[in-house]
């Protein structure tokens, strides 16, 4: 992940994100809206801020999860109206 990107993020900022990344209905798209990380960023900050273990129960949890990308999403929570 971009250092930049990261060194801009509040401590307030990095813990939502980290709360919306792991909510079951809150899309990756809804984060990169909100905050601007993409979906390798989002999981580049997770890698950097939890304790492996928690790591990966978080990347067996998402990964391959339908509701974390909105195109094949049905929830409307955190569109933008460009994703409609």
């Amino acid at each position: 992940m971009d250092c930049g990107l990261l060194d801009q993020l509040t401590s307030e900022d990095i813990d939502r994100v980290i709360e919306m990344a792991w909510e079951d209905r809150t899309t990756f798209e809804a984060i990169e809206f909100q905050f601007g990380l993409s979906e390798a960023a989002v999981i580049a900050l997770m890698r950097s801020q939890l304790k492996s273990g928690s790591f990966r129960a978080w990347r067996k949890r998402v990964t391959g999860r339908r509701t974390k990308h909105g195109s094949t999403s049905s929830s409307e929570r955190f569109r933008a109206a460009c994703h409609k």
